[in-house]
């Protein structure tokens, strides 16, 4: 069994045809083809359904698909650490991060990172923190930059975890909203804010919980009128008088045309830089020690 081979299956499955995968691989369909009809042989099972519609699966190819994967990823990084026993970072960085990152400039840490390093082939999805700390424990991603309460666990084994910046909850309110009157005055108690109208994120997401576990702490209980899943839409339903919205203090100067309310025992949000101590490449230990924290200093 040759990596190669298992490259092959990797890209069959992942474009879905044979013509596709050839073309991710740089190689001829034959030559393809035949490299995975001898794999097929000398596993003793097909691994792809063949029709003139669709390539697919079998349920061989189902089983050996997450092997070829990790052992693929084995040898990679087995390449990145003699690479960088002779002074050379090279390999892949997966990295994902919340949109709403304020601790750190992601993409000037990126810019500043592929410059120094050329030879790392980069990738950065965005998402939720709850999906992107799944990822990092599963090993589709190296490290993440996530925004959370601060009892959201990221103290697995095997998980590395650094708070980047605490930060306290604001209430934004429309420009007409009698609440904007308080803007820049005294903070405001959170019992006077439970019964308005509320704007937020979906029930269940580290965003939303920040608010909710206050609100719980509390005692108190308020209608969420209004969610949504983008800070931009959120913030138009606030401004449109839909509801008000409790944001975390950094986000604001962002959401031009709100007014700002100080609160009173309101909702507190960590951003936490998480990366995996098991599958730490040379890759991804550099990345991490160009990382600063809230004093500026650099490294994990």
């Amino acid at each position: 069994m040759e990596l190669q081979q298992l490259r092959y299956v990797v890209a069959v499955a992942e474009t879905g045809g044979f013509t596709r995968a050839a073309e991710r691989c740089l190689v001829v369909q034959s030559a393809l083809s035949h490299q995975i009809g001898k794999l097929e042989k000398e596993l003793g099972a097909r691994l792809f359904e063949r029709t003139s519609r669709r390539v697919a699966l079998t349920a061989a190819g189902e089983a050996f698909l997450p092997a070829a994967r990790q052992a693929l990823e084995a040898a990679e990084r087995a390449r990145a650490e003699v690479a960088a026993a002779t002074g050379e970072i090279r390999g892949r960085l997966a990295m994902g991060a919340i949109a709403t990152v304020t601790a750190v400039d992601v993409p000037g840490l990126m810019r500043a990172y592929h410059d120094r390093y050329p030879q790392v082939r980069m990738r950065l999805i965005d998402g939720m923190s709850e999906a992107l700390v799944r990822g990092v424990r599963e090993g589709e991603l190296d490290l993440a930059f996530l925004g959370v309460q601060p009892s959201f666990r990221t103290d697995d084994p095997g998980l590395g975890s650094r708070t980047l910046v605490v930060d306290r909850h604001v209430a934004v309110v429309a420009p007409d909203h009698p609440l904007a009157d308080r803007a820049g005055g005294d903070p405001v108690p959170l019992e006077r804010l439970a019964g308005e109208e509320w704007v937020d994120f979906p029930a269940g997401l580290a965003a939303r919980l920040q608010s909710d576990e206050a609100f719980q702490a509390a005692g108190l209980r308020r209608d969420v009128a209004f969610e949504a899943k983008g800070l931009g839409f959120l913030a138009d339903l606030v401004r449109g008088g839909l509801g008000i919205a409790l944001l975390p203090s950094r986000l604001v100067p962002q959401l031009p045309g709100l007014a700002v309310v100080r609160v009173a025992g309101g909702p507190v949000r960590e951003e936490r830089l998480v990366w995996s101590e098991t599958r730490r490449s040379p890759a991804a230990a550099a990345f991490l020690d160009s990382v600063p924290d809230a004093s500026g200093r650099t490294g994990v």
